[in-house]
């Protein structure tokens, strides 16, 4: 599915974004957008779904690692699946939904199809979402690049990973994040076409990342929006947060 770019606001600044907070630096980028507990989208949202968010450390962002619960603040981590989360419990508090985190640093596709069982069939999501790329790509080239893994080998991994999900998790509505970068690496392009092809070719929600933080960069410089050009700051990861529900519907 296509999704629309993000609009600059011609009239942000960043002593107003500081100013404002991090829910204002979002909204100057991507439009306002004011919680209120409505109904719920039925053809979205139904009364207890979990809501797990798969990935590596962009989705970790240092979540408690012990704690297995549903919707807890720590196990929920530091980033924009716990500002999703939080935004949906709250809206609709009545459908009893289950949100989790399973995103583990340095995780490559790979390392999500090995603990697979565990942290996604068995929690049985309604909705799925997964963040999984950049490592792929930067493990080939650091770390004395121990790991050889191609780009088939990442195409070929997520798509049984997806597959594996629909054919175990009937009904599963699977998010595929798009891997992104503010350091000018070209390298990871190839890893952001394969996720965007897979989401076209198995008819899945896609959420254009990349392309998002290519245009905020435009506005305020990059370091605002993720300091070492992958990790996402609190700006950053809000930034996630808003395209995820509009990509998602929710």
């Amino acid at each position: 599915m296509k999704i629309p770019s993000p609009q600059p606001h011609a009239s942000l600044s960043r002593r107003s974004i500081l100013k404002g907070g991090w829910t204002i630096g979002a909204a100057g980028v991507l439009g306002s957008f004011a919680p209120a507990a409505h109904a719920a989208p039925t053809d979205k949202l139904k009364k207890g779904d979990v809501i797990l968010f798969q990935g590596d450390s962009i989705t970790d962002a240092g979540r408690k690692k012990d704690l297995a619960m549903a919707n807890n603040s720590e196990a929920l981590g530091k980033c924009y699946a716990a500002m999703i989360a939080g935004e949906l419990l709250a809206e609709y508090p009545d459908l009893g939904l289950q949100c989790f985190n399973r995103g583990i640093s340095g995780n490559k596709v790979p390392d999500l199809a090995a603990r697979w069982d565990t942290d996604t069939i068995a929690l049985k999501p309604a909705i799925l979402s997964i963040h999984i790329g950049v490592n792929d790509l930067w493990h080939t080239v650091a770390f004395g690049s121990k790991y050889k893994g191609t780009i088939d080998d990442y195409e070929t991994g997520y798509r049984e990973l997806i597959k594996r999900s629909q054919k175990e998790i009937p009904g599963v509505r699977i998010i595929v994040c798009e891997p992104f970068q503010l350091r000018d690496w070209p390298a990871l392009d190839p890893y952001r076409a394969v996720a965007r092809k897979l989401a076209g070719e198995l008819n899945l929600t896609f959420v254009s990342f990349h392309s998002m933080f290519q245009e905020a960069a435009k506005t305020i410089d990059k370091k605002f929006w993720a300091g070492d050009g992958i990790h996402p700051t609190i700006p950053g990861h809000t930034l996630m947060r808003k395209a995820w529900r509009q990509a998602v519907g929710i």
